[in-house]
């Protein structure tokens, strides 16, 4: 019989071959698998016993906060299920285990949006003031990048992955690969956003048609998601913006205001690429807060005097 750690091997070929899952969370898979078999040193996987699951859960749950053990878990009940499936174990030892997760409420983090608003001025500003043509190219790409985060929602992994031809500047509509390579089209509804990325594509159309890429540096190389945070604050530090602005911010705010906005909750599933309406429900949390604020200060009863 195969050792474990061969197991593991097929397992994670698997689940780039067959399953089609992202480098980031092959890595993930990996990580957490070999972390799991370092733990147990047993090389048949007939010999995995719920109590040893059981002892091993109870350690990651001292280890790490609710959401990674969840995760790593996850990774290991997804790992038993292939075994199950190849009929490498005679029994799951996770069907006679009770997993009960009470994970903390986790808020997405927005961007107010007077605050966007000032960090798009500060762009364009930078744009047109430029004292070389080297610095206006750029503060014209880095209008386009944040613009194009804002309204898409799109993560910054696909914003860097987007294709020469990934953009159709003539309909509005943007090709989006996200998680698992699973396709979306995202409408841009807005014509200065289409205006910018056409003067964009404008300027640096040999960049892109060498590269393939829709986003490139000036060297022509495609710009990575480091990139796009250390530009990102550059232009909060100029505009004098206190809050730490991320890139999944704009996604965070582009969900939270479309709800706000009475948007039903599943298109908004639908433009983010969720798989399940239970991610998505996540920005249902930061309306009610909005809600409370709102009728805190908002409605009649505060100026009764009684």
């Amino acid at each position: 019989m195969d050792n474990l750690q061969t197991l593991i091997k097929n397992y994670l070929e698997y689940c780039h071959t067959q399953k089609g899952l992202d480098k980031k969370t092959l890595k993930a898979y990996q990580i957490d698998l070999r972390q799991f078999s370092d733990y147990i040193s047993i090389s048949n996987t007939n010999q995995v016993t719920p109590a040893l699951l059981e002892t091993y859960i109870a350690e990651l749950h001292q280890k790490y906060k609710p959401k990674t053990a969840k995760r790593k878990i996850a990774s290991i009940k997804a790992l038993f299920h292939y075994f199950e499936y190849k009929e490498i174990v005679e029994q799951n030892p996770f069907s006679k285990l009770q997993l009960h997760f009470r994970e903390p409420v986790i808020l997405p983090k927005i961007i107010p949006l007077d605050t966007l608003e000032t960090l798009l001025i500060m762009i364009y500003k930078q744009q047109q003031f430029a004292k070389t043509p080297y610095q206006k190219r750029n503060a014209l790409r880095d209008a386009a990048i944040v613009e194009l985060l804002f309204v898409t929602g799109m993560r910054i992994s696909e914003l860097c992955s987007l294709k020469r031809d990934s953009i159709n500047l003539h309909n509005g509509t943007v090709l989006i690969y996200g998680k698992g390579n699973k396709e979306r089209r995202v409408q841009i509804g807005n014509n200065s956003v289409i205006h910018i990325l056409k003067k964009y594509k404008d300027n640096f159309i040999a960049e892109i048609e060498n590269s393939g890429y829709f986003f490139t540096n000036q060297s022509g190389k495609v710009l990575s998601d480091q990139t796009v945070r250390r530009m990102i604050n550059k232009y909060t530090a100029l505009a004098s913006i206190e809050q730490h602005i991320t890139p999944h911010m704009f996604r965070h705010t582009f969900a939270t205001s479309l709800l706000e906005a009475d948007v039903d909750i599943r298109f908004i599933q639908e433009m983010l690429g969720h798989s399940s309406i239970t991610v998505t429900e996540i920005y249902t949390h930061v309306a009610v807060a909005k809600q409370k604020d709102i009728l805190t200060k908002k409605h009649p009863r505060k100026d009764f005097h009684i």
